[in-house]
């Protein structure tokens, strides 16, 4: 009964993620499309904003910007709490915590909650994308 479950609810987290990206692209790669998207699992294309590219080419360093795939994938992270979310990646966790303006330790992982979660969405809403995984026990 417990692996039925468990494929039951690995397909509506399969399901839930169907939107993510096929590939992510770099920052550096969508700055020079015209038209900046990436294809989703889905078959459809999410357009990012030039506003919010330009935005994030504004924090990275131009060395760096080869090696910010996007857009950002906050994974909801229902272990730690109600609202919880993960960024993974220290580039990622330093782009972060500058637009929520607040001071980066260096850390390869960090996680935000509701209130944080929210304002990244609304400074990044084409740029980042939710991403759901479940945890095995």
């Amino acid at each position: 009964m417990r692996m039925q479950t468990d494929r039951v609810i690995a397909k509506t987290v399969q399901s839930l993620n169907k939107h993510l990206p096929r590939e992510r692209k770099s920052l550096c790669d969508l700055l020079s499309e015209e038209r900046p998207s990436i294809q989703s699992k889905d078959g459809s294309t999410h357009r990012i904003r030039r506003d919010e590219l330009e935005m994030i080419a504004e924090l990275v360093p131009k060395d760096r910007q080869k090696k910010i795939y996007l857009p950002i994938l906050i994974e909801i992270c229902p272990e730690f709490g109600r609202g919880a979310a993960k960024i993974r990646g220290s580039m990622y966790c330093l782009l972060v915590m500058e637009l929520l303006e607040k001071e980066w330790k260096g850390e390869d992982e960090i996680i935000i909650y509701r209130p944080d979660v929210s304002r990244l969405r609304k400074s990044l809403p084409t740029a980042s994308q939710y991403a759901f995984f479940m945890t095995t026990e």
